[in-house]
């Protein structure tokens, strides 16, 4: 891949994709690790990799893909182990975002700014039933199949019942969901 390009497009499309996160565990990324492998046989191949790329918006040249990822597989393996995954995002994230001015300072706060703007899609401070089921599809998670089961996952965190996650009510269940660190 052209990191240089690359930066640029990532930077100016999605600053939200930026996995920089200093709370972005090894459990956090062990579960985006799980939704790539779409087979479930503990390994992510090119072809998975693309395809996660794609439903989340960010296109690959997959022979670009391709020549980035062979060089973190092990040579007989058939695809990516977890390990693998993690020492490639830890590449790509210093290449694609490293030091230079990103958008946010690595707090705590700008953290979650960052993951609540990634579902506040129309960007007008708060996150819908319509838009967190977006989010929930492109992940291609089942959560996402019933509009009744999203707006359930709404009420539940929804304190002052106006039918939709503020900043605030976002924070406060972020802050009740227990992670525990690597």
């Amino acid at each position: 891949m052209e990191f240089n390009n690359e930066k640029k497009k990532l930077s100016r499309q999605s600053s939200s994709f930026r996995l920089r996160s200093p709370s972005l565990n090894a459990l956090r990324l062990h579960r985006v690790f799980d939704l790539f492998d779409k087979n479930n046989d503990g390994f992510i191949t090119v072809e998975e990799l693309s395809q996660a790329l794609s439903r989340l918006g960010l296109e690959a040249d997959i022979s670009d893909l391709k020549s980035t990822v062979d060089s973190f597989i092990k040579p007989d393996k058939t695809g990516l182990r977890f390990d693998d995954f993690a020492a490639l995002h830890k590449t790509l994230d210093e290449s694609l975002f490293g030091g230079e001015g990103s958008c946010c300072d690595g707090s705590p706060e700008s953290d979650l700014e960052e993951a609540f703007n990634v579902f506040d899609e129309d960007g007008d401070g708060f996150i819908s039933a319509v838009e967190l089921q977006k989010v929930l599809k492109k992940l291609g998670l089942p959560e996402a199949g019933e509009i009744e089961q999203v707006e359930k996952m709404i009420v539940s965190v929804d304190s002052n019942h106006d039918g939709r996650v503020d900043f605030f009510e976002f924070k406060n269940m972020m802050q009740t969901v227990v992670v525990p660190s690597s």
